[in-house]
């Protein structure tokens, strides 16, 4: 029995000899079981090549300092690069991170968050919470920043004032549709209706939604909404008769302007009350007044009157004083 023993043993000592034992030495690639033992470490980053210090990448509980313990296995090619199958485009960034405790993030949104989801693999907190206080600063600039619309059709006009939830402004400014001539100071109108405009918007910007467009028969007409529906209307062209032609006249009614728009404030956060009203009126988006009409064949009936004014469509060169004003008032 001793012998057969003996023999058996010496069978199984020959077999775990035979049997092939793991050479890290011989293979091109091993798993890490730590780098604590190194004072440097050379990492191949998606083919991008970095060279650091085990106390640089330990500074924050992240995922480099886990492979750098040995919790997590990483893989050390035959040159000793410890080897990350990521891109490595922003790993500079974390690395320089780690190192000074803050970094220059990319102005580019779309870098930026590049550079979050980076952070966010590592675990590298601290350039986590730097990544998301960047992008919500550059959304309070966004929400800062002055945008004006310009209308390019009609369809356009009508979404954009039924789904907004702010006031409205528009200006409807088409210079190259006048077929006649101009008074000698109706360009001089033109251009202080347009820089009224530009006043309105840098004081109201965050209140009222303002909206240019260059479409439609007239050359500068104001529009106020509110809640969806038109409220208001100045129209400050008209037409004069002179002895040899027709002249187009531009008129700058700036105070009425100016009223009407801190009467349309009043729909600002819905504060007119509940309800809401359609777009314009039940007539549709086309049922603006004809040139001639007054307030009164404008009107829908109680709370979809417009309040309107304009200057006299034809006016007769020998009609009115000199000086004289040519603006109906309500």
């Amino acid at each position: 029995m001793s012998a057969e023993a003996s023999v058996g043993g010496r069978d199984v000592d020959s077999v775990r000899c035979a049997a092939p034992q793991p050479a890290c030495n011989s293979t091109d690639e091993r798993r890490n079981p730590g780098l604590m033992g190194s004072k440097y470490v050379k990492l191949n980053v998606g083919g991008s090549l970095h060279y650091t210090t085990i106390q640089t990448l330990s500074k924050e509980d992240s995922l480099l300092r886990s492979i750098c313990t040995g919790i997590t296995a990483a893989t050390i090619d035959s040159e000793g690069w410890v080897v990350l199958e990521r891109s490595g485009r922003h790993f500079g960034l974390v690395l320089n991170f780690l190192r000074d405790g803050s970094v220059p993030l990319p102005e580019d949104h779309r870098e930026l968050d590049e550079v979050l989801k980076e952070a966010q693999y590592y675990r590298v907190q601290g350039l986590v919470q730097h990544c998301l206080n960047a992008m919500q600063k550059q959304q309070d600039i966004f929400e800062s920043v002055c945008r004006i619309p310009m209308i390019t059709s009609a369809k356009e006009e009508q979404k954009m004032i039924a789904t907004c939830r702010k006031p409205v402004v528009k200006l409807q400014n088409n210079r190259g549709n006048n077929k006649y001539s101009y008074t000698s100071n109706s360009d001089d109108n033109l251009l202080k209706n347009i820089e009224l405009f530009d006043k309105l918007v840098l004081r109201f910007n965050n209140r009222v939604l303002f909206v240019k467009d260059v479409l439609g028969d007239e050359i500068c007409c104001w529009s106020f909404y509110g809640e969806g529906r038109k409220i208001a209307e100045v129209c400050c062209t008209s037409i004069v008769y002179a002895t040899e032609k027709k002249q187009t006249k531009v008129e700058f009614p700036e105070a009425r302007i100016f009223e009407e728009t801190l009467n349309i404030l009043i729909y600002e956060n819905n504060r007119s009350g509940p309800g809401g009203f359609h777009l314009l009126d039940s007539r549709g988006s086309g049922s603006s007044l004809g040139a001639g009409q007054s307030e009164e064949e404008g009107a829908a009936g109680g709370d979809r009157r417009v309040r309107r004014i304009h200057v006299r469509r034809h006016i007769m060169h020998d009609e009115r004083g000199h000086g004289q004003q040519t603006v109906y008032k309500d």
